[in-house]
């Protein structure tokens, strides 16, 4: 039967794309005059546009894709960086997963795929900038490559984001994800890190006169200050606050950058220096005379902001994934009473309290949860060692009445089967009120508990 609706699956999707490819090559050999052509802004909305054109968009499966990548967008999953999770898609149904994360100003995000499957297939990975909790307030801000599904961007300003991953109709397998946060520029300092800093943003200065528009980054007198990215040097001089200064020009992220209480200075004005150029030395000149040799550093973008998320190391390695592949995709129960987590922490907010020998399936493995939905379909985490597959029965019953299986844990749910007052089945589960059961013919279903 599984090769059978694997070969269906394949027929299914060269159908798609032959359709696609004609109604492609017809509308290019027109004479006539046309509309304005569809001009797509990412290879999702191509596809999207093609299957539409193809008639397949209205279809059942059509639909339900459409669905999912809209849900995805709905409903992400809340998550913090860094992140590793290994999934698996069924190629049969229509799936798309979306993440939402917080990002601040000064980091950059790393997104990498990683892709699994017997098939070749499209992967569209896409990245919205949330204005509001409404779709059309949405702001689409990057496409994964197609090929190498590899992504990185910097916010421009804190916010929140939603990455969406959505594979081409009729295609799946097992997919790992990992979402890294970095600092967006070098270490200002060479052989120093953010242990060094020892004086931060905003602080009092000149008895609450002022405030500290940088970052005082301590090292002992003549260490190598470099420059933290690509720049152009636009100014050395000498002041009576900064001392000997020097000050970049960072165009790509439309900042100035700025070192103070140089010893020495090793550039000139006007000229290109690339990350990790040296540029001048650690001193304590200006009005730093009176303490240890220490860079003053600040950037500049409509005013000063906080360097530190720029340069400081972030945490980049998530829990290794310890789960086992095996649960991807099956059904489980649980193995005593547990508390379904918002995040695959011990630590997170609870979602759900379910009772031993809950039934739920297993979506995805991180660090050691697994992500499941529960039969209401509502998600969350779950800790490997609280689960099993759903090998075998926990126990036989004889109807004592005609017994009606439904399909979800909700008594006016679609009826699946009866079964007859005397008739044998065996108990899989449970949910809630609920009993999950199997005829001995193989007919599953939903029974509410006596």
């Amino acid at each position: 039967m599984g090769n059978k609706n694997l070969n269906l699956a394949g027929k299914n999707h060269w159908l798609i794309l032959c359709t696609i490819f004609f109604i492609l090559f017809s509308i290019g050999c027109k004479e006539e005059i046309v509309p304005e052509a569809f001009m797509p802004r990412t290879e999702y909305e191509a596809y999207e546009h093609a299957l539409e054109q193809a008639n397949i968009a209205q279809t059942a499966l059509g639909r339900e894709w459409k669905k999912a990548g809209t849900k995805s967008l709905k409903e992400p999953i809340d998550i913090n960086l860094p992140f590793e999770e290994e999934f698996y898609w069924n190629p049969n149904s229509a799936e798309a997963t979306g993440y939402s994360f917080f990002v601040q100003r000064g980091l950059r995000i790393e997104v990498e795929i990683f892709v699994n499957s017997v098939d070749s297939l499209l992967l569209f990975t896409d990245l919205f900038r949330m204005r509001g909790d409404s779709i059309s307030e949405w702001i689409h801000v990057a496409t994964a490559d197609i090929e190498n599904h590899r992504l990185e961007f910097e916010p421009r300003r804190d916010a929140d984001y939603v990455l969406r991953i959505q594979p081409e109709l009729l295609r799946g397998g097992r997919f790992r994800i990992l979402i890294r946060e970095v600092p967006s520029i070098g270490f200002p300092v060479t052989g120093k890190n953010s242990r060094a800093i020892q004086s931060f943003f905003g602080a009092s200065r000149d008895a609450g006169r002022r405030r500290h528009h940088g970052v005082d980054i301590f090292a002992a007198r003549h260490t190598s200050v470099v420059a933290p990215s690509n720049s152009t040097v636009r100014r050395v001089g000498v002041g009576d606050i900064g001392g000997r200064y020097v000050w970049l020009y960072d165009s790509i992220r439309s900042m100035s950058l700025y070192f103070a209480h140089l010893e020495t200075q090793e550039v000139t004005t006007g000229t290109r220096v690339v990350a990790g150029q040296i540029i001048g030395t650690v001193g304590n000149t200006g009005n730093a005379k009176t303490t240890p040799p220490h860079l003053h550093f600040g950037i500049y973008s409509r005013g000063p902001i906080d360097p530190l998320h720029f340069i400081a190391e972030t945490d980049i390695e998530p829990d290794k994934i310890s789960g086992d592949t095996l649960f991807l995709g099956k059904m489980v129960r649980s193995k005593q009473n547990v508390i379904i987590k918002s995040l695959p922490t011990i630590k997170s907010l609870p979602v759900d309290t379910l009772e031993k020998h809950s039934m739920m399936k297993v979506t995805a493995l991180a660090g050691k949860f697994c992500r499941v939905i529960l039969p209401n379909n509502s998600s969350g985490y779950i800790a490997e060692n609280q689960i099993e597959i759903i090998n075998d029965p926990l126990f036989q019953e004889i109807a004592t009445e005609a017994i009606v299986f439904l399909e979800t844990p909700d008594k006016n749910a679609i009826q699946m089967t009866n079964i007859k007052s005397g008739d044998i089945f065996e108990v899989l589960g449970k949910y809630k009120k609920f009993i999950y059961g199997k005829t001995l013919g193989g007919r599953n279903g939903w029974i509410l508990s006596p």
